[in-house]
């Protein structure tokens, strides 16, 4: 049954226009471009945008640097987003950017629908000012230690470790990130949105049931709205490189105020292109859903500030945030010296940059859990799905297509019941891409994959080929596999645009709809078969990655030393890398053939779930486990065991006898706290 028809508005978080795209960034933006395909596959009406975020201190010191206009500056970086999106397929229907007349001019008019529900103040603060630059300094140029988890070099308004929000005063050992030199605190009047006016709104948004929002991510917005909102410091002092606040001079939107509105600007842009009417997305009530496909470092600006703007504004507010995780390589942060910190035009330099699209989609599940980019999987799972699986079913029969049946397929397949085992996949594999689960969608495709290619492998078409009288069965047999490519090709085509497009062409089909999986083609012209795709080598994998070191040690300065450490001493920058995180144990179970293994299923907040193997079976049983508190080393790489794949490490301790007692965190810690 054809689902019923839906409009929707996607967006992406809009990348900061100081700097080029790294495959870190990919993930999410690939992630929504897969889903915007499917949806349209399905028939829905979907509008995608985005927008480089182009405002800010950041870029004015960085236009400074390069000798440029800000306007000239972020307009080259632009041009380079948009050619790396392109290269990896993220295909939006307009790119634009937060410094327009279109975002001008939203911005002022939710600013003053705000300012006039009364839900702006003023006030005079004391203000972080670089004595060495002569500037007062936005909190994201203060940096210093949390004051909530202890993390070092944060920003002066959020903590990437533990998310908290907080004001630069609050900051331990602040200093400016522009010249290094301590801040003085001088008054300046600063204009406030009153967030906690808007707090209940906030709540009735993320309780609506029709707003979707990820467990985890729930939680994480429920933790903060336990307190009372502070109201949110929206302006910045000149110099600044952004708008002015109307009847402000020398004060200027805060960039976050303005980034999100963005959104609607692209879209505005869009609308006047095609002669739409914009305010029907943008009212109160309005039936075009609005999904934002973000990163989890700004969860609180989509799940509180932009929904409280947006209903203080009187406009509708988001149907639905997916949020997701950071990327590692090879189960580490990206690293300049290992060369896995990979900038997108450095991965299409040397690997096609769709096979960077199935390969996230096979680790992308509905959650919001870091990936892992390990390039020797990398290498393969291309080489066994796509080319092993996938187009080995093409390579193995067209050839006999065109060299015995003049290119044209079979009136009848010799198997109908194989073709309509995969289209009875169908439904369970859009339920996977529809939420978003595209790791269950492509275990199902390729288990499909896999039925083919042994049903192949059973009627062996080169061997019919040399026996008489099985042209019929060549035929036939060659047909069915054929189709059953086809339908293969139609369920990756989100995942796999280009790829699924030249095998389409192949098969002379331009369908790409998803109804066209009912279609057989019979007595039908092939092209003849050229190779779709080619297998990665480890050696394509290193010199990328020799690239992406030399280019970045071409452009980074050497460290600053000042001593080594003592042999058998670590310093607090190592101890900083390990996360520490509370966790609640879900499930603890034995492991068969295991004498002193546990499984531990641990809720790890905002984290979400990890699968954890402990050697702790001497000391307690399963069921004295579940539902207490534990901690978890949170960014340790996953490991393969013989008995399963463990996603951490529980912190436990031990006497001479070896016995281990787990670490607990005192009553009333949370699931998905940072140890400081």
């Amino acid at each position: 049954m054809a689902p019923a028809s839906r409009e929707i508005l996607v967006t992406n978080a809009l990348p900061y226009a100081n700097g080029p795209i790294h495959v870190g960034h990919l993930v999410g933006y690939i992630q929504a471009d897969i889903w915007v395909r499917f949806q349209r596959a399905r028939g829905h009406k979907v509008h995608y945008v985005c927008a480089d975020d182009a405002h800010g201190t950041p870029i004015m010191l960085a236009a400074e640097q390069a000798g440029q206009a800000p306007e000239d500056f972020i307009r080259g970086v632009q041009a380079e987003h948009e050619a790396d999106f392109a290269a990896f397929g993220v295909a939006f229907d307009h790119y634009h950017s937060t410094h327009s007349e279109e975002n001008r001019a939203l911005a002022t008019r939710i600013y003053t629908a705000l300012r006039d529900a009364g839900l702006i103040e003023t006030r005079t603060i004391e203000q972080a000012f670089d004595p060495e630059k002569q500037m007062f300094l936005p909190d994201r140029y203060v940096r210093g230690t949390c004051p909530r988890c202890g993390a070092e070099d944060q920003y002066g308004d959020n903590c990437e470790s533990c998310g908290a929000t907080y004001t630069p005063e609050e900051l331990k050992h602040p200093r400016s990130a522009v010249s290094g030199a301590t801040p003085e605190w001088k008054p300046s009047e600063h204009y406030f949105f009153r967030l906690a006016d808007m707090q209940q709104a906030i709540v009735d948004w993320m309780d609506a049931p029709d707003t979707h929002i990820q467990p985890a991510v729930r939680a994480k917005l429920g933790e903060w709205m336990r307190e009372a909102l502070r109201a949110w410091d929206i302006s910045r002092d000149a110099p600044y490189f952004g708008f002015e606040i109307p009847d402000a001079p020398g004060k200027y939107f805060y960039v976050w105020l303005d980034a999100p509105i963005g959104y609607f600007a692209s879209l505005k842009a869009l609308c006047a292109q095609r002669g739409d009417d914009f305010e029907r997305f943008i009212a109160a009530g309005s039936d075009v859903e609005m999904w934002h496909f973000i990163g989890k470092d700004i969860v609180n600006f989509h799940g509180l500030f932009w929904p409280a703007m947006l209903q203080g504004a009187g406009m509708r507010t988001p149907t639905a945030l997916n949020v997701n995780g950071y990327l590692t390589v090879n189960g580490a942060k990206m690293s300049k010296s290992r060369g896995t910190f990979i900038r997108a035009a450095t991965w299409r330099a040397h690997v096609n940059p769709e096979l960077l699209r199935y390969y996230f989609a096979a680790k992308l599940a509905n959650g919001v859990e870091d990936l892992d980019l390990n390039l020797e999987d990398f290498v393969a799972r291309i080489n066994s799905d796509l080319v092993g699986k996938y187009v080995n079913i093409a390579a193995r029969c067209a050839g006999f297509i065109h060299k015995r049946f003049d290119g044209r397929l079979a009136d009848t397949v010799h198997d109908p019941a194989l073709l309509d085992s995969l289209r009875a996949e169908a439904d369970a594999i859009a339920a996977a891409y529809e939420a978003r689960n595209y790791a269950s969608a492509v275990r199902q495709i390729m288990a499909l994959a896999d039925a083919v290619n042994e049903s192949i492998q059973d009627i062996a078409p080169w061997k019919l080929a040399k026996q008489e009288g099985q042209e019929a069965l060549l035929h036939g047999a060659c047909t069915t596999f054929l189709n059953a490519f086809r339908i293969l090709s139609l369920y990756l085509s989100p995942i796999l645009p280009d790829l699924t497009a030249r095998a389409l062409q192949f098969l002379q089909d331009e369908a790409a709809q998803w109804d066209a999986l009912s279609r057989t083609l019979t007595h039908h012209p092939i092209a003849p078969y050229a190779p779709l795709l080619t297998r990665v080598d480890t050696q394509t994998m290193t010199a990328m990655t020799d690239d992406a070191r030399s280019d970045l040690e071409a452009k980074t300065d050497a460290p600053e030393t000042r001593g080594a450490p003592q042999a058998d001493t670590i310093d607090i920058k190592d101890f900083t890398k390990v996360d520490l995180r509370v966790a609640r144990i879900v499930r603890a179970e034995s492991v068969e053939g295991a004498d002193k293994l546990l499984r531990l299923t641990l809720d790890v907040g905002i984290l979400g779930e990890r699968q954890v193997l402990a050697g702790i079976k001497a000391a307690y049983a399963p069921e004295d486990l579940e539902g207490r508190l534990t901690v978890i080393v949170a960014n340790l790489a996953p490991r393969k065991m013989r008995f399963g794949t463990s996603e951490g490490m529980v912190a436990a301790a031990s006497f001479g006898d070896g016995k281990p007692f787990l670490l607990s965190p005192d009553s009333g810690a949370e699931p998905g706290m940072r140890l400081a």
